[in-house]
């Protein structure tokens, strides 16, 4: 019953990408009516499909490649309707709905999940730390959109464009505040989350888990973090070098999920 559910998410999710399209590009009040009812239904379809995906499987914790690419999609499908619900940026549905519907691909292709819980997964720990780190991926992408809006809109105006397929973006000073929050939102999810990660390890592994590359590089990634909302929040940078932080960040937390496939300790289990 759960692919029922998640197949309809991937429905109204590709319906919304769609919608977004003559909302953005044209800013038709028609289709930005559509747009949220949309969201709202495939957020839900994609909720009731998840818990029962992960009921299934024996666990509530994202395992497989299936099950954190569809809670991946459904927490940047909550930020990106909260982030449009405020601003009314609908353009950065050009970027994140796509990203969610294809996000919702695995999981709805009918791959059965694993029908037994690992026992560290019955560590509450856990929970915390996959459910903060994939909010602050969710935060950090929206983040890295909004920097590319951001350099878009600032070369349209310094070559004085009027008119073209993004005429209707937010003004400057709306989109750096949206990076900006999306950053400082993340930051203290991805701290919690790598906390809980440590907690899990002194029980778990013991001090050879700080060995793993993935550790590393997470620890190399928050200190980055750091450095960069130091700098904006300091020195007031803001516009393209602002992006281009943001940018380094984005990658580095791009590198630390990849390291999943080289981790001893992290690495997807086979659905």
């Amino acid at each position: 019953m759960y692919l029922f559910w998640l197949r309809a998410a991937l429905v109204f999710s590709g319906i919304a990408s769609l919608a977004v399209l003559p909302g953005a590009f044209q800013g038709s009040d028609r289709w930005r009516r559509f747009l949220v009812p949309l969201c709202i239904a495939g957020v839900g379809c994609n909720f009731i499909g998840l818990t029962q995906m992960l009921s299934r499987a024996g666990h509530w914790v994202p395992t497989s490649i299936e099950e954190t690419t569809a809670s991946f999609a459904l927490l940047l499908a909550l930020t990106f309707l909260g982030l449009y619900l405020r601003y009314r940026a609908i353009s950065l549905g050009l970027f994140a709905l796509p990203l969610v519907f294809l996000l919702l691909l695995p999981a709805a292709v009918g791959v059965d999940p694993a029908r037994h819980a690992y026992e560290p997964l019955r560590n509450g720990w856990i929970l915390i730390h996959i459910a903060f780190v994939l909010t602050a991926y969710a935060a950090l992408v929206l983040s890295i959109v909004s920097s590319l809006l951001y350099l878009i809109q600032e070369r349209r105006l310094k070559t004085k464009q009027i008119g073209g397929i993004f005429s209707h973006l937010p003004p400057l000073e709306t989109i750096d505040q949206i990076s900006f929050r999306m950053l400082v939102i993340g930051f203290p999810c991805m701290t919690i989350g790598l906390l809980a990660g440590a907690l899990i390890a002194q029980q778990t592994v013991g001090a050879a888990y700080f060995l793993d590359p993935k550790v590393l590089l997470s620890i190399a990634m928050w200190l980055l973090y750091v450095w960069m909302l130091y700098v904006r929040g300091h020195s007031g940078l803001r516009g393209r070098r602002a992006a281009y932080l943001t940018s380094l960040v984005f990658l580095a937390a791009l590198t630390v999920w990849v390291a999943n496939q080289f981790s001893s300790v992290h690495r997807f289990a086979a659905p």
